[in-house]
């Protein structure tokens, strides 16, 4: 350690006598001007220069020592103009030799920076927010070393307090050009279904550090040991909830979260913080905004979302040392929490009955907090970037998470249609719940079997309410990728088991690895990809790494204990490698007999149809395979050469295109012929609509998301089968984009339920 002391002799001093101008005398702008100078004499830069962020996103440069004063007030950049503005956009450090070659240079006339060449900027940051930008510059081509970056991040750690004191600027400035009081509905992603309406609490869960320095490291070690530990029994409290169970994905998040919190590495970095002459608080946010700016530079999205789980480490470790309760008090009977992000701890924050919705600035769907979020039927919409600059506590909030969207601050007609929605979707579901032990029969007697698409623990308690005759798909990456480390064959296995016993005899169908993509196991290294979703996933991973497929199917036959084995291999291309992987499950299968395992008799083996080249090689496939799945997802994705998760090309292609259902309708036929059971198991398979089409082209098993059976099954209690497929007979060959808008107006005039 004694190699860094020179290093942390200095900070320690440049914050000492910040620390002394900061609670010296002066106006808040005098003691400003103060810090801009001992800034820029300590980092031996001739500018320091200060930018606050005002309304409108607005960036205005506060203090200056080595630029022009009569520049202060008078120089404006909006967020993401010139190199000051990116830093306040991306809100992450830049430091550059020569700044002025930069394509984002921004050059103000006024300053007089035309003579400086080299630049290193941070961002303010408090609570997540960019309130400002910290700035020093170079005449010389000056390479800023990475501990100086840190030494500046620390300071703007110390600057984000003054800025946010309301000395400067008035706190309720960057609100002004807000839509506050008026109605607004916001769009974006249902990740956990339901409707739910309620008052929204700001989830803001930034203590506030007023230390930053300390003279006593060996006590401010103590007081971070003794909060850590405090912390984890909170955690294990948190585990002995009646509603997170013994079982199940959420459990195993908690699992690792606790995992998270007793991490030697990250308790070594706090305590190196804390040598370094910071407080407790100050090192913990220390070692946190580090983690966070090396994390938003990685592409691996899983590890992103990983960094959720330490934010809500290091607020909970935060509000031990500031002896604040981590759980709130005193909230309304129908909370909706508002966030840029959460943990998936946060959630059991809250007392049981009091949530009724969480809306996040950001999220997954295989996010953690998403996960426990269902678990708990929890309503959750996500994915809405501006609604923490849009929703003030104590505003009324409508929660559509359903459909993706709320509405902030309805009036009193749209609160009454909400009210009409709710009860509408509770007779709905009362009605659906009338039709479960129907038989799924058309009216003119063609039988539909439903299924369920399945990827935790959880979704199998819908088996048996939902009445769906099995599992259609089980994606079996998700308990991989919620996992810090590869689970062995005997953890395989026990899960697998698991969800055997909760099909209670239903047959399910395991889909193998469908890893790579936007699927990364965080033990897995990833490759940068151009196109990872036609890239190296799925089972061209599992072929490439067959001990990794192996281990998976051994455990699955061992799992089965004698009961029916379905097993799909994800992403087949060629022909060939659907019979490399079945050779793989053969060897594993005469393994199993050669060890005296109990094998069921029957063991039935299909691949899915995603991608459009299988549908050329059926002749050849079908005779090798015992079922068949379409993935209507990628199928589509692939066909129309147009990612599915771009926004600019959204509701572009639709499934129910005339190309897509001639297709269908020709795999349909192929398979039919051959007497191979075929299934769709995309999203195609649980809109109603989209449904009734592949009805009427010859489909006679769909599975899909839970939520989506009951009105699936009301749409085919109603349906003739017969008469869809002569409509559509008639469609086919029209070049419209999509005939979604006709076969909803059949459905009108055929009084079917879609």
């Amino acid at each position: 350690m004694s190699e860094h002391q020179p290093t942390w002799s200095r900070s320690r001093r440049l914050l000492r006598r910040l620390r002394d101008i900061m609670a010296g005398p002066g106006s808040a702008q005098e003691r400003l001007d103060q810090v801009t100078t001992l800034i820029a004499s300590d980092m031996v830069a001739e500018v320091c220069s200060i930018y606050i962020r005002r309304a409108g996103n607005v960036l205005e440069l506060f203090a200056t020592e080595g630029l022009r004063k009569d520049a202060v007030h008078q120089t404006r950049l909006m967020i993401g103009e010139g190199l000051v503005g990116d830093i306040a956009q991306r809100a992450q450090p830049a430091a550059l030799a020569e700044a002025q070659t930069h394509p984002l240079f921004a050059y103000r006339p006024e300053t007089g920076e035309e003579i400086y060449s080299s630049l290193m900027g941070v961002p303010i940051l408090r609570g997540g927010r960019v309130l400002g930008v910290l700035v020093v510059q170079n005449r010389s081509q000056r390479s800023y070393a990475d501990e100086e970056v840190e030494d500046l991040e620390t300071i703007a750690m110390v600057l984000a307090e003054v800025v946010s004191s309301g000395q400067l600027i008035s706190p309720d400035e960057a609100r002004a050009d807000n839509a506050a009081g008026r109605p607004l509905r916001i769009a974006g992603v249902a990740y956990s279904p339901g409707l739910a309406r309620g008052v929204a609490i700001v989830h803001r869960p930034r203590v506030t550090i007023d230390t930053i320095l300390s003279d006593d490291p060996v006590a401010e070690a103590q007081r971070l040991d003794d909060a850590i530990l405090a912390m984890q029994d909170e955690i294990d409290a948190m585990l002995r909830r009646p509603d997170i169970g013994s079982a199940g994905e959420h459990r195993d998040i908690m699992e690792t979260y606790r995992m998270f919190a007793r991490d030697r590495g990250w308790r070594a970095r706090l305590v190196e913080a804390v040598q370094s002459g910071l407080s407790a608080e100050a090192a913990v946010q220390r070692v946190q905004d580090e983690t966070r700016r090396r994390m938003s530079q990685v592409s691996d999205a899983y590890l992103r979302e990983r960094l959720l789980d330490l934010e809500d480490l290091t607020n909970r470790l935060l509000q031990q040392l500031a002896g604040e309760n981590s759980r709130p008090d005193d909230l309304p009977d129908d909370t909706v929490l508002v966030a840029r992000a959460l943990g998936p701890a946060e959630l059991l924050n809250f007392p049981e009955g009091k949530l009724r919705a969480v809306i996040l600035a950001e999220g997954s769907a295989s996010a953690h907090v998403t996960i426990v979020a269902r678990a708990l039927d929890i309503p959750l919409v996500g994915r809405l970037d501006d609604v923490l600059s849009q929703v003030e506590a104590g505003d009324q909030i409508l929660v559509d998470a359903d459909n993706g969207a709320i509405v902030l601050r309805p009036g009193e007609e749209v609160q009454a249609n909400f009210e009409l929605a709710i009860e509408a979707r509770h007779r709905r579901r009362q009605a659906y719940i009338g039709l479960r032990d129907r038989p799924t029969v058309t009216r003119d007697g063609v039988a539909i079997s439903l299924l369920l698409n399945a990827g935790l623990l959880v979704d199998m308690n819908r088996l048996a309410d939902s009445r769906a005759e099995g599992v259609g798909l089980y994606r079996t990456e998700i308990p991989f990728m919620i996992r810090a480390t590869y689970p062995d064959v005997d953890t395989q296995i026990e899960f697998y088991r698991q969800v055997f016993d909760a099909a209670g005899g239903r047959p399910v169908c395991f889909r193998t690895l469908d890893i790579g993509g936007d699927k990364l196991l965080p033990y897995f290294r990833s490759f940068d990809e151009e196109n990872p979703a036609m890239g190296w996933r799925a089972l061209r991973i599992s072929l490439d790494r067959p001990a990794m497929l192996r281990q998976q199917l051994r455990a699955l036959i061992a799992a089965s204990d004698g009961r029916p084995l379905n097993v799909m291999f994800p992403m087949v291309a060629q022909v060939g490698e659907f019979a490399a992987a079945r050779k793989l499950l053969d060897a594993e299968l005469a393994r199993a007999r050669r060890v005296g395992m109990a094998l069921s008799q029957t063991v039935a083996v299909g691949t899915m149809l995603e991608v459009p080249a299988l549908a050329l090689q059926l002749p050849a496939l079908l005779p090798l395979v015992d079922f068949l799945s379409i993935g209507s997802n990628d199928l589509v994705q692939f066909l129309y050469a147009a990612d599915r998760g771009n926004p600019r090309i959204e509701g572009r292609y639709d499934p129910l295109s005339p190309p897509i259902l001639t297709l269908l309708s020709d795999i349909a036929a192929q398979c039919g012929a051959a007497d191979v059971p075929l299934t769709v198991c995309g999203e195609m398979a649980g809109d109603p609509i989209a449904a009734m089409a592949l009805i009427g082209l010859g489909f006679r098993r769909l599975s899909m998301a839970p939520g989506n059976i009951d009105a699936v099954r009301a749409m085919i209690l109603d349906v003739d089968s017969g008469q869809v497929a002569h409509y559509l007979d008639t469609l086919l060959g029209s070049t419209a984009p999509s005939l979604r808008t006709r076969l909803g107006a059949f459905a009108r005039d055929h009084g079917v339920s879609v």
